[in-house]
């Protein structure tokens, strides 16, 4: 794979039960890059390797007194010279290409993971750590698979030397033999307290990275109550925890380079007394020493790479970690994409875990007293499963298997988990009580897949954005306002306007079956109104479920379900329900415990039809609502 091949087709599925075994996987699926990578690192590390002999040919030579020897010498260290340059250049290349092509597929397995869970991400991971893994500790999964092949040639090219220097100079080569396996494993007592150390100091920057990306989403807020003081003491204190740890864990890696400088000059004098030692007795020669010498030296440089991999392999595990276990996360009902065709089908929404039935092509209000049930539902009712939704961001798997399964929503009589899922998302569509609006244009935030039937004019006047668009006109340099830009998430328009934009968004996308929870809680009454009536005109003919319990969208729907304690308790039109059901009229009006029982009292006083005069209070309970 080149870079200019990339995005990949295809990223594979990954082997995300573990950091080290997605390491493995992901170094498995590069092996056609380390293999390149490995032979021009093996051409350049013995080429460096090979220059000692070289040298001490030459010395000899001089010694000798012989010119031939001498120009042959020169030759071969011309050669090797251009085979250092040369290996070296496409090593670097091809290690950068494997580092872009690893960190380009990890991407898109993320992207793909990300997609495939929607909303139900951050629920249970952090919006900091996604944001961490995305960025940061892609490129140290990157650097790791990167330096790989850099170490696997600099160890063979050590074991090629230390062989050679055996042959050329057993005396000499045999201390260089003994002593180079010591200087590559001097270190390894100390990488584990090293690996805990860079472990412990990328938990506290995922930890601060988490604060300040909670910080920046709530700015807004926390200027309205005054907390930036508060928050900014909390990141300031992160941000010294991190840079003591940082601190702590360089401390030790400087350690252990000093230890990779030491040891080798030790050798260094062994090599040096003992040679001369020898050459005063005659049993070697001043270029044999000069060789061995050199070979020593030169031999500090792929050792260094010892040093990298540990680096690389202790920075990436806690990122590769913290990938595997965003890439483990898996919905509880993964849409099987094989029992059912591949055309989103049409009809009633129902589902049986409550008995909340959405007839075709109607508007259906839903109250729900409990704000977090209407959530739920509202993600039951899109396909999510329950366990999708509900976990903490500590969770690592799946849902309890042992669990019972709850029953799939059905749409038009098919059940969304036997649907791909692109199909069903194309079915049913959730807008959540807090939509998000992505960077850019306004034209670029309506360009959503859709059957086309909804023009962006359309879905704009029917969710009152008239005064949106002239704030966004106001704000560019451009008198269309399709070309007016949005900022990021949105921060520059108020609550109520997100809430409009991004109901027209979903009105452009035009579902079999859309699902809106809470889409005017942000808005004024008069214009939640005539969004009422805006949406009821828009989506006729078509499916479409309101959670709310506001009386301006319950008066204009076709039927009201009210669910309670996870059961649909009552059907009806809004205002039979006020009079009819105490439950519903509480949550609906906000009555008080006193409130809801005068009124019980007031119901039961009311004289029935034929035996007295016939005195009417709805009226008086739908002011109220």
């Amino acid at each position: 794979m080149q870079i200019s091949d990339l995005p990949y087709p295809d990223p594979g599925v990954p082997d995300a039960r573990s950091g080290p075994r997605f390491l493995r996987w992901l170094g498995r699926n590069q092996l056609g890059g380390q293999l390149k990578s490995l032979a021009w690192g093996l051409l350049h590390f013995s080429s460096v390797a090979g220059l000692p002999f070289g040298v001490g040919y030459a010395v000899q030579a001089v010694v000798d007194g012989s010119g031939t020897r001498l120009a042959a010498a020169g030759g071969i260290i011309v050669l090797l010279g251009i085979a250092i340059a040369c290996g070296d250049t496409m090593l670097h290349r091809t290690a950068v290409t494997n580092w872009i092509t690893a960190a380009a597929r990890v991407q898109q397995l993320l992207a793909r993971r990300t997609a495939a869970l929607g909303a139900a991400l951050t629920r249970r991971v952090a919006a900091g750590e996604v944001v961490a893994v995305s960025t940061g500790d892609v490129e140290k999964i990157g650097w790791f698979v990167e330096a790989l092949s850099r170490f696997a040639a600099a160890a063979l090219t050590v074991v090629l030397v230390c062989v050679s220097l055996v042959v050329y100079q057993p005396a000499l080569g045999v201390v260089v033999a003994v002593g180079m396996p010591v200087l590559a494993l001097a270190v390894l007592p100390l990488l584990p307290r090293a690996t805990r150390r860079a472990d412990h100091q990328r938990e506290k920057a995922g930890r601060a990275t988490e604060l300040a990306s909670d910080t920046v989403a709530g700015l807004r807020v926390l200027r309205g109550i005054g907390g930036e003081e508060l928050f900014l003491d909390r990141y300031r204190h992160a941000s010294q925890e991190v840079r003591k740890a940082a601190v702590r864990s360089a401390r030790m890696w400087s350690l252990i380079s000093s230890i990779q400088v030491l040891l080798p000059g030790l050798l260094l004098i062994v090599i040096v007394w003992y040679g001369v030692h020898l050459a005063r007795e005659g049993r070697i020669t001043v270029g044999e020493l000069v060789t061995v010498y050199s070979a020593v030296m030169i031999l500090n440089y792929p050792l260094r790479h010892f040093e990298e991999i540990a680096m690389a392999y202790s920075f990436s595990r806690p990122s590769a970690q913290r990938a595997a276990r965003v890439l483990s996360l898996e919905r509880v009902t993964e849409p099987s994409g094989g029992l059912r065709d591949a055309d989103a089908p049409a009809g009633d929404l129902y589902d049986p875990a409550t008995g909340l039935l959405a007839p075709a092509g109607r508007l259906t209000a839903v109250v729900c007293g409990d704000p977090d049930l209407a959530g739920r539902l509202a993600d039951r009712l899109g396909g999510h499963a329950a366990s999708d939704t509900s976990g903490e961001s500590g969770d690592s798997g799946s849902g309890d298997a042992s669990a019972p399964r709850t029953p799939s929503v059905l749409l038009g009589g098919v059940p969304l988990d036997e649907l791909p899922l692109d199909v069903a998302r194309t079915a049913v569509l959730v807008q959540d009580k807090d939509p998000v609006l992505l960077s850019g244009t306004l034209a670029e935030l309506l360009d959503v897949p859709s059957g086309g039937s909804v023009h962006p004019d359309e879905a704009l006047e029917a969710a009152q954005c008239s005064d949106v668009l002239g704030a966004l006109t106001q704000g560019s340099l451009d008198d269309n306002p399709m070309n007016a830009r949005i900022t990021e998430r949105g921060r520059s328009l108020s609550g109520g306007q997100r809430q409009r934009l991004a109901l027209a968004r979903s009105l452009v996308a035009d579902p079999e079956a859309l699902v809106l929870d809470e889409p005017t809680s942000a808005v004024d009454s008069h214009t939640e109104a005539r969004i009422a009536q805006g949406v009821r005109m828009l989506r006729r003919g078509r499916t479409t479920v309101v959670l709310t319990s506001s009386p301006l969208l319950l008066d204009r729907a076709d039927r009201v379900v009210f669910v309670h304690d996870g059961e649909v308790a009552a059907v009806g039109a809004h205002r039979e329900l006020v009079r009819a059901e105490p439950r519903y009229r509480a949550v609906v009006t906000r009555e008080t415990d006193a409130e809801a029982a005068a009124t019980r009292s007031e119901l039961e006083a009311e004289p029935r039809p034929g035996t007295g005069s016939d005195i009417d209070i709805t009226i008086d309970i739908e002011e109220t609502a």
